[in-house]
């Protein structure tokens, strides 16, 4: 066995054995999250950030994130942002960021009128602190770790090291929800979203983190896996991704999942040359025929109830009014927020109380598109043409981010059925900035050899 595979394969180990402590053991989990903290910071402070170690911390804080917050683990509610927010910064002492990069600079400054405009809107009995920084703390986490990996160049090697930094917390995760809820069939009584099968955390969550695994370890297997061990291993871990995320109920993050793959192997077809192309469409199929074996599994598994989740159905079959789950009345307030105050918005937090009052709805936003509409006016449109453009722009004048148009995707569908409330968008988000560097411009046919 290779060395390199005895080190991936011991790194599993060891976060199999986390996710296992820490569910015997939850006050481990704060342990874990100083830990991740500290070894983050003398990570990047030893190297100086030479190789981009700032995102190699980052990506590891963004994996593990859920599993913290459903053991109780956050010592801050916002520890996954205020960490990246931290190793950003670090990272632009030792490394600097390109001056083309302030765009998302003028990103930032454009959100201040709604953060001044709250001030003094907000309900006296509001803790306006705590409203601003539930809502500001995701924008101004993509903000600023956007300006870092605006055009960095990084290679391909290194990027491809920051998927294994995304997957390894999340085997701890697997794990935890494993002994958390070992049969799913006893747990399985209606097409609602299910806490029991996410951890007794929010299903929505959970959803999108084990959305993002399953990309991550679908990456792993097309390019990191040498072995025929490796292949079987982190194809498992693609499988149990899906199968854990499916029962969850939650649908966001499996349908960005399979987006994420589509347009990531879309990308590869294009980027591959002739000889090439036939094991990439052999690729595709395979991954669709086994992505309705684990969907028949998951079947099984919940007694079809998941079959009329998707189908929008309650457990006896009939139709549910809400397509969303109810969400489109969140939306439809901010939307006419938005048109009341088109230029400056309500300000920032002020939609939830403004909701509350006309609709008796007490609920914060699980769309961030409408949200900043809502809370920034004209200004939120603005914010939300750069982040929408610049990453396109970039992919389309250098290609050779073959994640890049997977990045956006799982920020722009997580966003808009969970708003920022995890620092994944925000990150994942900026990784699409980056410059990859490849020694070898035929990446698809390296990739799929």
């Amino acid at each position: 066995m290779k060395k390199e595979d005895q080190s991936y394969i011991f790194l599993i180990m060891l976060h199999f054995l986390l996710g296992a402590l820490i569910f015997a053991f939850p006050f481990a989990s704060k342990i874990y999250t100083l830990a991740i903290f500290v070894v983050g910071v003398y990570y990047i402070v030893k190297t100086e950030n030479k190789n981009n170690e700032v995102l190699i911390a980052s990506a590891y804080v963004v994996g593990v994130e859920v599993l913290l917050r459903m053991t109780d683990g956050m010592i801050l509610n916002e520890f996954g942002k205020y960490s990246i927010l931290f190793f950003m910064f670090l990272g632009m002492i030792y490394s600097r960021f390109s001056t083309n990069g302030l765009l998302y600079g003028i990103f930032l400054l454009l959100l201040v009128p709604g953060i001044i405009l709250s001030t003094t809107s907000l309900n006296l009995d509001t803790d306006i602190k705590k409203a601003i920084v539930f809502n500001i703390s995701g924008p101004v986490c993509l903000g600023i770790s956007s300006i870092y990996c605006y055009q960095r160049k990084i290679s391909f090697d290194r990027l491809k090291q920051l998927i294994t930094a995304f997957s390894m917390p999340l085997i701890s995760t697997l794990t935890y929800l494993y002994f958390y809820t070992p049969s799913i069939k006893n747990v399985i009584n209606g097409t609602q979203s299910n806490f029991e099968t996410s951890g007794g955390f929010g299903p929505n969550q959970v959803s999108t983190l084990l959305g993002l695994g399953i990309f991550v370890f679908f990456v792993q297997l097309l390019l990191n896996s040498k072995s025929r061990l490796l292949q079987v291993i982190n194809a498992g871990f693609v499988l149990t991704c899906a199968f854990r995320s499916i029962v969850t109920f939650s649908r966001g993050g499996v349908i960005t999942a399979v987006v994420m793959i589509l347009l990531f192997l879309i990308v590869l077809f294009f980027q591959a040359n002739n000889n090439a192309r036939p094991k990439i469409t052999f690729i595709i199929i395979f991954s669709f025929l086994t992505g309705l074996g684990v969907w028949g599994y998951s079947s099984l598994e919940t007694k079809g109830l998941i079959n009329k989740r998707y189908a929008n159905e309650d457990a006896l079959g009939r139709k549910k009014k809400s397509q969303l789950g109810g969400r489109e009345v969140l939306m439809e307030t901010e939307w006419k927020m938005f048109l009341d105050n088109p230029i400056l918005g309500v300000g920032v937090g002020k939609n939830k109380e403004l909701r509350k009052q006309q609709t008796g709805i007490d609920l914060a936003s699980h769309n961030e598109i409408t949200r900043m509409l809502a809370e920034h006016g004209l200004f939120g449109i603005i914010d939300l043409l750069i982040l929408f453009f610049t990453p396109l722009l970039l992919f389309f004048n250098n290609r050779r981010n073959i994640f890049a148009l997977s990045f956006l995707t799982f920020w722009l569908l997580t966003i808009n059925h969970a708003a920022m409330r995890l620092a994944a968008p925000a990150f994942v988000y900026a990784l699409a900035l980056l410059s990859v560097q490849v020694k070898n411009p035929e990446i698809a046919e390296k990739s799929v050899e």
